[in-house]
């Protein structure tokens, strides 16, 4: 089946989360994704797993993550030869795509400049921590750091416990859909008016943007968020709104439910009295505790059923592995998987974008570093003498199965 990016070739210099899973919605929807790493080490993300385990053996489950649908290369950066080699690549390429820390790759010779030289259509998309300049420029940019500067840790976990932390790279997800944003309206814009761009999205505007509405109240109503102590979902929420306890140990989530119908729902009618716009707010603590006294009189299937049928806003709190059995995960065909040549058979979460004409699928398994190296520089008209050369300096790292 055709792709919708059929046809447009994107040099990847990009490394770990961010940039990588960026390219990767855009190879999902059919681009020549080159990735370009380090050569001997590849991407830093390689060497990083969770559980100190490794997908059969030797693979990082977090670059298996957001690298499939790409091509390997694998080169020294610093060589002059292969800067020639990658800046005659630039001539045919659409997009660059680069998260290094500010004026890294400009250093290398590898800036947006250095790439219009050679391809004035160039669309250059440089993902950064907090920008291109500023007092943080010089900082690490990493997705923890993101979540404490922006009010997330500050807003997540109960009141009377330290910040928390998201159990997600959120920070680093939201700027590669930012990127790959950005990258798709300068296609199109570049398709009415043939000219080339840089596009800068950083981590810390990202987030921020997506916190429009927590920022938004802030500024104009003149207060800040406080937590709760208790599990109500949100800093800014009244009561019911948040996760409760059932008798089996399991959790539900209630969300913006009216309180008088949930209590009668739940045969709690003694809760009413709390049944004020004011007390909701001022008491969500209170009510909480009361509320959560009356779930945990139910098992967790028992209770979602009596609520489902009664229209009120709930779900099951799952973990991980439970959202991998969950039947509406199956119907989506949600989880998807491919063979590694390594790793074996790979499980994770598919293109999710349904598109009637150009179905988005996982064409190729995530590479090995440098996989198609030989392939790529002959594709480039270098020659197989040359290739040999490459390797035999260290300029140029080939991992096969």
């Amino acid at each position: 089946m055709e792709k919708a990016l059929d046809g447009i070739k994107v040099l990847d210099f990009s490394h770990l989360l961010q940039g990588p899973l960026a390219t990767q919605m855009l190879g999902d929807m059919g681009a020549d994704i080159i990735k370009i790493e380090r050569a001997g080490k590849g991407d830093m993300f390689r060497g990083m797993t969770f559980f100190n385990e490794w997908v059969g053996g030797s693979e990082s489950p977090s670059f298996l993550s957001w690298n499939r649908n790409k091509r390997s290369i694998a080169l020294n950066l610093k060589s002059p030869r292969v800067h020639e080699i990658i800046m005659d690549m630039a001539k045919s390429a659409d997009v660059v795509v680069q998260n290094f820390r500010p004026g890294v790759l400009e250093r290398l010779g590898y800036g947006y400049e250095d790439f219009r030289k050679v391809n004035e259509r160039i669309i250059y998309c440089s993902g950064s921590g907090y920008g291109e300049s500023g007092p943080y420029v010089s900082r690490p940019g990493q997705d923890m750091l993101i979540q404490g500067l922006t009010g997330v840790a500050a807003a997540t976990g109960r009141g009377d416990q330290p910040p928390v932390p998201l159990g997600a790279g959120l920070p680093d997800q939201l700027g590669a859909m930012n990127m790959v944003y950005g990258i798709l309206a300068a296609l199109v814009w570049r398709e009415r008016s043939g000219k080339g761009q840089k596009i800068e999205v950083n981590l810390m505007a990202s987030l921020m943007a997506h916190l429009n509405q927590e920022y938004v109240s802030v500024m104009n109503l003149g207060r800040d968020f406080e937590r709760p102590n208790s599990g109500i979902g949100h800093p800014g929420a009244e009561a019911p709104f948040g996760i409760y306890a059932t008798r089996d140990g399991k959790y539900v989530s209630i969300a913006m439910s009216p309180f008088r119908h949930l209590m009668e729902t739940l045969g709690a009618e003694h809760l009413l009295h709390y049944d004020t716009r004011d007390q909701l707010y001022a008491k969500r603590d209170e009510i909480w505790e009361a509320v959560n006294e009356v779930t945990k009189g139910f098992d967790c299937e028992e209770l979602l059923q009596i609520l489902l049928d009664a229209d009120v806003w709930t779900a099951e709190v799952k973990d991980f592995r439970g959202a991998t059995q969950d039947p509406q995960v199956e119907h989506l065909g949600i989880i998807q998987s491919y063979h590694h040549p390594k790793a074996g058979e790979v499980k994770g979460i598919g293109p999710i974008v349904r598109m009637s004409a150009t179905q988005p699928e996982i064409r190729r398994p995530a590479p090995m570093i440098g996989e198609h190296g030989r392939e790529i520089l002959a594709e480039y008209g270098i020659d197989s003498d040359e290739i040999a050369a490459l390797e035999q300096a260290g300029d140029l790292t080939v991992e096969e199965a």
